[in-house]
């Protein structure tokens, strides 16, 4: 049984489970790779963490909620920015993390290679 305090904790942890792709569960059903978060000495709430794949569709369509427009339909630069933040958060180590980026962005593997390219020289 939950109490106020922690589900004022859950509440509190939810937009950070809902941006990450995550799910959040009863403790007593986390699986060994689940993240088991602990408030006032109990476990509260369990945390299912998405593949790395998934986590980057997240990562996207949270920036296209951000700009308030698809991402295939920004200038140049804007989709430059998109590039070099999305490999400072590590989106290009995920498998076919360049196709992903390259279809939301509307350009070819070619160009999001350009743009990583240009940011290594710059």
């Amino acid at each position: 049984m939950t109490g106020a305090g922690d589900e004022s904790f859950i509440t509190a942890v939810k937009p950070l489970v809902d941006a990450m792709g995550g799910e959040m569960l009863p403790p007593d059903e986390a699986g060994p790779d689940d993240v088991v978060l602990s408030w006032e000495g109990a476990d509260v709430v369990a945390v299912r963490l998405p593949q790395l794949a998934d986590s980057l569709d997240h990562i996207l369509a949270a920036m296209e909620r951000k700009r308030g427009r698809p991402l295939a339909d920004l200038d140049r630069k804007a989709k430059q920015e998109v590039v070099r933040t999305l490999e400072a958060r590590g989106a290009f180590s995920v498998r076919h993390g360049v196709e992903t980026v390259a279809s939301a962005l509307g350009v070819s593997r070619f160009t999001v290679y350009n743009y990583l390219n240009r940011q290594k020289e710059s």
